[in-house]
């Protein structure tokens, strides 16, 4: 790998001059050959690049990889193929050049503004259903793992964020936006080379660091730490994928990072982690992801999806290229029976936001399961369930009374019944963004949140209330408050 990045810059702007931007590429492919590609078929996108333009040049070539014609691929890099090649990016036969490595844009949209990015990342395994062969120090490129992460991490504006275990550096790109200094670690060479390469092709400054966890970062303190660590469960044994396999029995590294991340961060600061942990027989998921969590430390852990056993292995195993391979049953066997051995009943998948509360507060730990569509990204979400949090946590029962609230304009109530009938069976109240949760209702509580305009205080709603229903002021308050902050603390009342 080389140690100059000079080429970075003529690449950028040969990249803008070919137009070669994440929506002109969707827009020349078109639709039917975007949704091939996200299913690793190129052959749709092959029929619809053959103008030999820059453009459709540089999808063959990085995109399908595909090899084009020298003359072609010097129109679509002007003086940059020679470079590339000993840069390890292209390499060249007498006529022809092909792709070593993938360069991808990548479009992103963070506080109103759209920008235009590269990702170079090593080449797609498995198009066209070729064998997929990966080596242990391979860098993914951009994923579902690493876009749902970029859409879990909030974008505040920070003076310090860390991009744990980079990869290829999707996420410090996303952090470099809004963060005031941005270090970003990993153990494998290649990956942090990447990252360099990134940074610089994006015109953005990323401190990277060689290193295990948060070795590199020892004694340091940040506002953000975002991380989609190698969380596979296996048995840690065979050949590492150093992408997705830690070394580490389990859902250790998972363990590790929620229990020792809050020591990396600022008082108020946000560990944001993508994972997968094991659903134990015998022990519910969220008391055993409770039992991780620090007592000073404000999280939101939300369960997305639970796999069997038997889906997870064929999922990773076809990750690696073993489906169909001579040892594919040996494989599967071991790996199964070592789940069971350890009693795994099931993988979860989801999302864990921890936040250190600061010395003299006990954190608020709220863990979901929530399989349902949620609005992206998520992180303003996450945001807003944490500015709640905060609000509440020293709110006297008398300060409460004294606010002024408001329902959330997304906020529908749904009634469900037989037709005809006097009364609901049941009162459903549904938020349309955010994690557009839903909760029953009674009268009373969708009474109070239809009531909430910004104009009456709690206290008066609640005493309005006791007279039209000839209920007792005090009982009402006592029974309705604590259902007043769970409104405020989902996000129903702001």
């Amino acid at each position: 790998m080389p140690t100059s990045l000079d080429f970075t810059g003529p690449l950028r702007e040969a990249l803008l001059a070919a137009d070669f931007t994440y929506d002109r590429v969707a827009e020349a492919i078109g639709e039917e050959a975007h949704r091939a590609l996200g299913r690793n078929e190129t052959l749709p996108a092959l029929r619809r690049t053959t103008s030999g333009g820059p453009l459709d040049t540089l999808i063959r070539l990085f995109l399908l990889q595909t090899p084009v014609g020298r003359d072609a691929a010097d129109r679509a890099l002007p003086g940059l193929v020679d470079r590339l090649c000993n840069a390890g990016l292209l390499e060249q036969s007498v006529s022809e050049v092909a792709a070593r490595m993938d360069c991808r844009p990548y479009g992103t949209s963070e506080a109103g503004q759209e920008r235009d990015l590269w990702v170079v990342s090593d080449l797609t395994p498995g198009l066209d259903g070729a064998p997929v062969a990966v080596g242990p120090d391979h860098v993914l490129g951009i994923s579902s793992a690493s876009t749902s992460l970029a859409q879990l991490t909030m974008r505040e504006p920070v003076g310090r964020a860390l991009d744990l275990g980079t990869g290829c550096g999707v996420q410090a790109l996303h952090l470099a936006a809004h963060a005031g200094h941005v270090v970003a670690t990993d153990v494998n060479t290649r990956a942090l080379w990447m990252t360099r390469l990134n940074a610089a092709l994006n015109g953005f400054e990323v401190d990277v660091r060689e290193g295990s966890f948060f070795e590199p970062v020892a004694g340091e303190r940040f506002d953000l730490i975002s991380t989609n660590p190698p969380f596979v469960i296996s048995p840690a044994t065979g050949e590492r994928l150093v992408y997705r396999d830690s070394g580490l029995p389990g859902d250790r590294v998972v363990e590790h990072i929620v229990r020792t991340g809050p020591d990396h961060l600022s008082e108020g600061g946000w560990l944001q982690v993508l994972a997968n942990w094991a659903v134990v027989d015998g022990q519910s998921w969220d008391e055993r992801l409770g039992s991780w969590l620090r007592e000073d430390c404000d999280a939101l852990v939300v369960q997305r999806e639970t796999l069997d056993p038997a889906a997870y292995v064929e999922l990773w195993l076809k990750d690696s290229g073993h489906h169909g391979g001579p040892d594919y049953a040996q494989r599967y066997d071991t790996w199964l029976s070592w789940l069971e051995e350890t009693g795994i009943v099931g993988i979860g998948f989801g999302w864990i936001n921890v936040r250190l509360a600061g010395a003299g507060h006990a954190g608020r730990h709220e863990l979901i399961e929530w399989p349902y569509d949620v609005e992206q990204p998520i992180g303003p979400a996450i945001h807003d369930w944490g500015a709640a949090v905060t609000d509440l946590r020293d709110l006297s029962d008398d300060e409460l009374l004294a606010r002024t609230l408001r329902a959330r304009d997304d906020v529908q109530q749904e009634t469900v019944g037989r037709p005809g009938a006097e009364d609901p069976e049941a009162i459903v109240l549904r938020q349309q963004r955010g994690f557009r949760r839903a909760r029953t209702a009674d009268t009373v509580e969708a009474a109070f949140l239809g009531a909430c305009d910004g104009d009456l205080s709690v206290g008066q709603l609640l005493g309005a209330l006791g007279a039209l229903l000839e209920r007792d002021e005090a009982d009402l308050r006592t029974t309705y408050l604590p259902v007043v902050r769970d409104l405020i603390g989902q996000g129903y009342l702001v």
